[in-house]
C-alpha cells in the first residue's frame, strides 16, 4: 500500500478543533466495519486532547469529555460505536499497556484514540491513522499518515473535506 499523508498548518486552537470535527466526519464516511485505531503523537501542549475532544463531540458525546491523563482510559458508549480515549503519558513500559485490556475493545465497533502511543510499544494494536502534532509559537502543524487500508479510506474522505482547505497547503 502506498502511503497517504496529509499535512496541515493549524494556526490556532480553533483550527485544531476543526481538524477533530473533520476527522470524525471522515471516519463516519470511511465505510468501515469493526474497530479503528488513531494514534495521536506530539509533545505536551501540541493539541492532542483538544483534537480528540472535538472529534468525540462531533461523533455525539454529549457529556463531559475528560482527559485520561490520570485515569489512563475514558470510555464513551454511543449508539453504534464505543470510543476509547487512552493516554499513555504516565506509563513506563509496554507491559503496563497489556494490563489496560485495550485489545478487548477491538472485538466490536470501536474507535481507539491513543495519545502517547510510543509508550505502548508492541502492546498496542497498530494504528490505522497516525496524527503527529507539533507546535511553533502559537501555531501548530499536523501530519496525518494512513497505515492501513481503512486508514487510507479515512484520509481520502478527510482530503475531500473542503472545511480543511484553509489548513492543507500540501496533499501527498
Amino acid at each position: 500500500m502506498s502511503e497517504r499523508a496529509i499535512e496541515l498548518k493549524l494556526r490556532d486552537t480553533a483550527a485544531t478543533e476543526s481538524l477533530g470535527m473533520a476527522l470524525a466526519h471522515a471516519f463516519v464516511a470511511a465505510d468501515r466495519r469493526g474497530a479503528a485505531v488513531l494514534y495521536l503523537e506530539g509533545e505536551l501542549g501540541a493539541g492532542k486532547t483538544t483534537c480528540v475532544r472535538s472529534l468525540l463531540r462531533t461523533l455525539g458525546v454529549a457529556g463531559p469529555i475528560r482527559s485520561p491523563t490520570y485515569t489512563l482510559i475514558e470510555v464513551y458508549a454511543l449508539a453504534a460505536l464505543t470510543c476509547v480515549h487512552v493516554d499513555l503519558y504516565r506509563l513506563r513500559a509496554g507491559a503496563e499497556v497489556e494490563d489496560l485490556g485495550l485489545r478487548d475493545y477491538l472485538d466490536g465497533e470501536c474507535l481507539l484514540l491513543v495519545e502517547w502511543p510510543e509508550k505502548g510499544g508492541t502492546a498496542l494494536p497498530p494504528a490505522d491513522v497516525a496524527l503527529a502534532l507539533d507546535y511553533h509559537q502559537e501555531a501548530r502543524t499536523g501530519r496525518l499518515t494512513a497505515r492501513s487500508r481503512l486508514g487510507r479510506r479515512w484520509l481520502e474522505k478527510l482530503g475531500a473535506d473542503t472545511s480543511l482547505s484553509a489548513y492543507v497547503p500540501n496533499l501527498t
